[in-house]
């Protein structure tokens, strides 16, 4: 039998500006839920999310929650304060115990004393992810929590959802972790919230089907109103087919890159490379070391680099990534070694943040600079409207200032004025943040078909695993490593860290262990490995009970409570000295 729902919608109904967002729209989210909602951009994702917080109202619809249940949101931005300690900061907003906080601050990797200036934008995501996973609620929403992440938080970030107890609903561009994180998927398509109750891992196919179903209903409709639908999906799904086709090409380079990773000659001297291979050479490099201060940021790596090479480049969040690809691009000198750039690159740079928009300019002037209706791309004329259509926009988008468009929508107008520019070194530092999945099929069409080199700046595992020819991993203290093929495939072949403290840890607790099996019988061990939730459990039970009193009002609106609670409190106590006493003798017969 199955469970009621935790929190349901039905027939509710949004508009804005007199326009119909959502139209008798029903959802209902169960206890455990896991829950991956996509759509194109501007399609009412985090608008919905926000409506299940209770941060917007509909125009009609009827709404049910069972009664205790809590809801969590984590915003796609965030504003944070910038004057008071990270610690202050989420126990001010949740009004969780400071011990509460600091375990998953810990978990999270952020000093709680810290304050909350000049935070980069992956410290901040942490800090959002941390203040919704404190506040241990029934229902967890979260809009795109993966954005600015490095992979190992990423990572992390999956296995805690794994085992989260209670219900939650993503936003996310990041294929892979959805298809790691979720059970049920929600797909809002023209206003209308599809559900398929397999993970996202079976999204393609369900939405092939679905969409091939409605082809066929159209069909029975006249020419005039198929145009009026104007059916891009049927152009969506060719794109995913067409780029399914076109692993098999990258798979193919890829074993081109590994057999040149395995010649490549130890000491190649610059400029040496003769003949066909000087003609495709983009960049040569020789034993680069760099060293910020006493820290070492790149130490000896070399490389070489040719035209269209498909290079993805990964690490942790300040590891060196950007260090590096500078060094590539000669924008920094190398304190040690030789690195040089083919006379004919001309590069074309998308950074992170979008510099190269005008948000007070309209879509059209941003990509026709100096007038004009048409656009170069790859030496090839296009009619800008087209081109716009191309990238998902709608025509009378065209003539819209860029401030209006969605952080998405931005991303996208940035990619197409990136490759209306001529160059043959294309390098996209983070490109997938804040676009949909029909985008990234688009972009990834889009760089198949890319005569020239590709450099790509990326956490996202599954984008590089169908485009990078091979992955440049930076890994901290100096080490960076060249692997042949996607992610999957340096993550496959990357030798594992010894951890020296952690393997020590282990070995104690192993320790540990055999000295309890030895000296304890079954009941005593059975009670030491129970005692430590227990002395959490109490002292939890007892902060709570404590904050209750401390409130003027209690006792006054309360006092049957107070007196019961007054008695609990001092039992508690007493409880908490005989378990910790207990755990102490245990420990010492362990010792012993």
């Amino acid at each position: 039998m199955s469970q009621p729902p935790l929190y349901s919608i039905r027939d509710m109904v949004l508009s804005f500006g007199g326009k119909p967002l959502f139209d008798g729209l029903s959802l209902q989210i169960g206890p455990r839920d896991r829950i991956c909602l996509v759509g194109r951009n501007g399609c009412g994702k985090s608008t919905l999310l926000k409506i299940i917080a209770g941060q917007i109202e509909t125009d009609a619809g009827d709404y049910f929650i069972q009664p205790g249940t809590t809801i969590a949101y984590l915003p796609q931005d965030a504003t944070l304060p910038s004057d008071v300690t990270i610690l202050d900061h989420i126990m001010d907003y949740t009004g969780k115990a400071h011990f509460e906080v600091e375990a998953v601050l810990h978990q999270v990797e952020m000093d709680p004393n810290r304050l909350m200036t000049n935070l980069s934008g992956g410290e901040k995501r942490r800090i959002v992810i941390a203040r919704a996973l404190v506040m241990d609620p029934d229902i967890l929403l979260l809009d795109e929590p993966t954005n600015h992440l490095d992979i190992p938080a990423i990572e992390w970030l999956e296995e805690t959802l794994k085992s989260f107890r209670g219900a939650f609903v993503v936003i996310s561009h990041d294929r892979s972790f959805l298809k790691r994180v979720s059970n049920t998927t929600w797909w809002i398509d023209r206003g209308i919230l599809l559900a398929n109750d397999k993970g996202y891992d079976d999204f393609d196919r369900w939405t092939e089907a679905v969409l091939l179903d409605e082809e066929r209903k159209l069909t029975k409709l006249n020419a005039k109103l198929r145009l009026e639908e104007d059916w891009v999906h049927r152009g969506v799904t060719a794109r995913r087919k067409r780029n399914q086709g076109r692993l098999r090409h990258v798979i193919a380079m890829r074993e081109e890159k590994r057999s040149r990773l395995l010649n490549r000659p130890k000491a190649a001297s610059l400029g040496a490379v003769g003949g066909d291979i000087s003609s495709k050479l983009v960049i040569e490099c020789h034993n680069l070391t760099k060293y910020f201060g006493d820290k070492c940021i790149v130490k000896g790596f070399s490389t070489i680099i040719q035209r269209g090479d498909r290079i993805g480049i990964v690490g942790a969040n300040g590891a060196g990534k950007t260090t590096l690809l500078k060094l590539l691009l000669k924008e920094i000198r190398a304190d040690e070694g030789r690195c040089h750039v083919g006379a004919s690159v001309d590069l074309i740079y998308l950074d992170q943040m979008r510099d190269a928009l005008d948000s007070s300019e309209t879509l059209w002037e941003n990509l026709c600079p100096g007038g004009g209706d048409h656009v170069t791309v790859q030496g090839k004329p296009r009619h800008i409207m087209a081109y716009l259509k191309d990238f998902l926009f709608d025509s009378k988008q065209a003539r819209s200032p860029v401030s209006i468009l969605s952080g998405g929508e931005k991303n996208r107008l940035a990619l197409a004025k990136a490759f209306t520019q001529p160059g043959n070194l294309l390098v996209l530092d983070e490109p997938t943040n804040d676009l949909d999945m029909d985008t990234l099929d688009l972009l990834q069409e889009l760089l198949y078909e890319f005569e020239g080199t590709l450099i790509i700046v990326s956490h996202d595992r599954d984008f590089l695993d169908r485009l990078a020819t091979s992955v440049i991993a930076v890994e901290g203290n100096g080490e960076v490593v060249e692997y042949a093929g996607g992610y999957s495939d340096y993550l496959a072949k990357r030798k594992p860290k010894i951890d020296p403290i952690a393997t020590k840890e282990k070995t104690e607790v192993a320790q540990l262990k055999q000295r309890s099996e030895r000296k304890f019988s079954y009941n005593e061990k059975r009670e030491f490995d129970l005692l430590p939730g227990i002395i959490a459990d109490l002292e939890k039970e007892i902060h709570l009970i404590e904050n209750k009193l401390e409130d003027p009002l209690f006792y006054q609106n309360h006092p049957q409570e107070f007196t019961t609670l007054s008695a609990r409190l001092e039992k508690a106590k007493t409880e908490l000295d005989i378990a910790e006493l207990k755990w102490l003798e245990l420990s010492e017969k362990i010792e012993g």
